[in-house]
């Protein structure tokens, strides 16, 4: 058998017999010819085969569209020909898989529908498919930047036996007659292994939150970029790696998939939770007290002028007991929101690395330490000054892509009310 040519590559191989393996993306068969275009995932080709009574006439007459097939012929010039001024003449067509007819999604289904059917909608757009390819330019650019700059990569448990923190928003199983729970985030786990002298940690994996929310940009399951740093000196080295990070990220993306976006200088632009909401409120804005809703979050990047803006200093009310607080303002946390264009795509701080603080600060938040024994025994025995972030991979893609929503970033979306296929 001759081994498979890709479609892009078709042009040095003008004269001589090719396979080409894909699916049928249209047919016409007319009274002396028969014309189909197969498409496989680096572009689409014209065959044209003239009307002769034989196998070949009978095999490309029962072909159906999105039948995955197997052409092999000559490829030849043919300037009349709009897809490339290329065609094959077939020799053979054999068919890998016949798709029934007629096919339960096209042009006109609504969202809903074409995520029933996902494999079709990702085969049949290439738009659908190019997000996927932009995920991997993506996430290797995060790696090559990650390992660079000394981090370890790291798989942490999805699965775990006491709940995160107060135990809201978490996904409980049984666990061989226990409960378990699913994972919000890795961030206990990143964090022992910085206690275990993993100086820089890596992670990209999937994060579970029970939340019954219904907007464009939440999941109850997505990937997460998480990164913590050992021995920084305080939040701002933080935000260093990840602003630096990131213009690594879209660089990589643009060159790659030739896409218009506006590669960031760095530094970001910052601005504190308490500027921020003297500036909305000055300018009519209604929102919560100590933190942004979503609207917030688009004012505030429409006021500040900036696609990238870092949110600082969050109220403590507002974040998690292990932040760690500024010494002459026990209120606020070292810790930020990265905005861009508006929609937040990471959460990140300095850590409490103090057993006794840490206490303290759980105790304030009514927490009780016996749950998180594991995670507490990791500042008892000499733990350094660390801090972190966690990024959501699909916003960081829908803004890139300029899509609607985050379930068109994700392959198969999974929400309150979709859990397949």
């Amino acid at each position: 058998m001759i081994r498979r040519t890709l479609v892009a590559g078709l042009r040095d191989h003008i004269g001589e017999t090719v396979s080409v393996a894909g699916w049928v993306q249209a047919l016409r068969l007319q009274r002396a010819m028969q014309f189909a275009v197969v498409r496989d995932h680096t572009g689409t080709v014209q065959i044209a085969h003239r009307r002769d009574g034989g196998p070949l006439e009978a095999a490309i007459e029962g072909l159906t569209i999105e039948s995955a097939v197997r052409i092999t012929g000559p490829v030849v010039q043919n300037p009349a020909v709009v897809l490339g001024g290329l065609e094959i003449v077939p020799e053979d067509v054999t068919v890998a898989g016949r798709a029934e007819t007629p096919l339960p999604v096209d042009e006109r289904s609504g969202p809903e529908h074409r995520f029933d059917w996902r494999f079709l909608d990702v085969r049949r757009r290439p738009g659908a498919r190019e997000v996927f390819a932009v995920q991997t330019t993506v996430e290797n650019a995060m790696r090559e930047f990650a390992f660079a700059n000394g981090c370890t990569e790291m798989h942490t448990p999805k699965l775990m036996g006491t709940a995160s923190e107060s135990g809201a928003g978490v996904f409980r199983l049984g666990y061989f007659g226990k409960d378990a729970y699913l994972a919000q985030s890795p961030q206990f786990y990143k964090q022992m292994a910085i206690a275990a002298g993993i100086d820089r940690v890596f992670e990209v994996g999937p994060v579970f939150r029970a939340e019954p929310s219904f907007t464009s940009r939440h999941a109850t399951e997505f990937t997460g970029v998480d990164v913590e740093l050992a021995w920084i000196d305080d939040v701002e080295d933080v935000m260093d790696f990840e602003e630096r990070m990131l213009v690594h990220v879209l660089t990589a993306a643009a060159d790659r998939h030739g896409l218009d976006v506006r590669v960031p200088h760095v530094p970001f632009h910052r601005i504190t939770m308490a500027e921020a909401q003297r500036m909305l409120r000055a300018r009519g804005w209604d929102g919560p007290a100590a933190d942004l809703n979503p609207e917030g979050e688009r004012r505030l990047a429409a006021e500040a002028g900036h696609e990238f803006t870092f949110v600082t200093r969050y109220p403590a009310s507002a974040r998690p007991f292990y932040h760690m607080r500024p010494a002459d303002r026990p209120d606020l946390t070292l810790s930020y929101d990265l905005l861009w264009k508006g929609l937040e795509i990471t959460t990140g701080a300095q850590r409490e690395h103090r057993y006794d603080v840490l206490l303290r600060q759980a105790a304030e938040k009514r927490l009780s330490p016996g749950p998180m024994t594991d995670y507490l025994n990791c500042f008892r025995y000499g733990c350094p000054p660390h801090g972190g972030f966690g990024l959501g991979l699909g916003r960081l893609l829908m803004i890139l892509l300029g899509l609607d929503s985050l379930r068109e970033a994700t392959f198969l979306f999974r929400g309150p009310n979709r859990l397949a296929p």
